[in-house]
């Protein structure tokens, strides 16, 4: 599958701002391409409805490493890998998230995705700045 990395730099210390970001009902406050209206926890899994439909959610566990990886299972069954990670930049912080080009997915659909993303992590770093 092609794949795009896209990051932002957030003047904010990567640890703390792992912190803040890494439990799932922080993404409604800035991924709306996640969670468009609601995000709610059904165990061990989440839901949500998202423009693609109402998905259920697999989250990593809280980690020493600033990993974010999440599992995002469509209504039909297809799953949508994102891995999302803060990392340190100098004296701030690095959020990258890797998006993946799904099966049968137009370059134009491609790009609105990514530049979808962009605004995501641009609303992620307007939200989480120290």
């Amino acid at each position: 599958m092609q794949a795009m990395t896209i990051s932002v730099s957030i003047a904010r210390d990567w640890r703390e701002l792992y912190e803040a970001l890494w439990r799932p009902e922080a993404f409604q406050r800035w991924a709306s391409g996640l969670a468009q209206s609601s995000l709610e926890p059904a165990g061990e899994v989440w839901k949500a409805r998202c423009p693609a439909g109402d998905v259920t959610i697999r989250f990593t566990p809280h980690n020493d490493f600033g990993v974010v990886y999440h599992t995002v299972v469509l209504e039909d069954g297809a799953e949508i890998d994102v891995p999302l990670r803060v990392l340190r930049n100098a004296s701030g912080a690095e959020v990258a998230l890797t998006l993946f080009r799904q099966p049968g997915m137009t370059d134009e659909k491609f790009a609105a995705d990514a530049d979808w993303v962009r605004r995501d992590l641009a609303t992620l770093a307007e939200r989480f700045a120290a």
